[in-house]
């Protein structure tokens, strides 16, 4: 997820380097290890191959996770493992930890930071009548799926500030 409008931060956080890297390279990596695809949503970047928010732009968070579920269903993927671009220090096994003891049409997703989860293509029309119903929470959803909150050992790295780079 790449289509945040970066106000704290006052420009594109996608581009900035932590540690020498793009933010958007370093958490595209750590997710394509772990995925059969891997997509941007938010942005355009010739880099990746990259889906506009849905169903329109301006809806933060959902309107990108809504646009992966949508490519992962006409696509034939099952599900779809999300993070923003401003979380540099993923876990290598991110995918194990939130799929352990799941079912097949359950989600799950980090305590700390809600947008990095795992969840089954079949929540996309659930989440498209959430959106409809201008819900903008990404907590609220998570909530109103009963999604599995996962607590991981290590704390998250979260970009927000330029200063959140050293």
């Amino acid at each position: 997820m790449a289509g945040g409008e970066a106000r704290r931060f006052g420009s594109d956080k996608a581009e900035a380097l932590y540690q020498g890297e793009r933010l958007i390279d370093r958490v595209a990596q750590t997710l394509g290890e772990q995925s059969d695809a891997l997509i941007v949503c938010g942005r355009k970047d010739n880099r990746f191959v990259c889906v506009a928010d849905a169903p329109e732009d301006g809806l933060g968070p959902l309107g990108g996770l809504n646009a992966a579920l949508i490519y992962a269903h006409r696509n034939g993927f099952d599900g779809v493992l999300s993070a923003p671009c401003d979380v540099p220090d993923l876990p290598s096994n991110l995918r194990q930890l939130l799929a352990n003891d799941l079912g097949r049409d359950e989600a799950s997703f980090v305590a700390q930071l809600p947008l990095i989860g795992l969840w089954p293509a079949t929540l996309q029309l659930q989440l498209e009548r959430y959106i409809r119903t201008s819900n903008r929470s990404m907590r609220g959803f998570v909530r109103d799926i009963d999604a599995h909150a996962v607590e991981l050992s290590q704390t998250l790295k979260n970009i927000n500030r330029p200063t959140d780079l050293n």
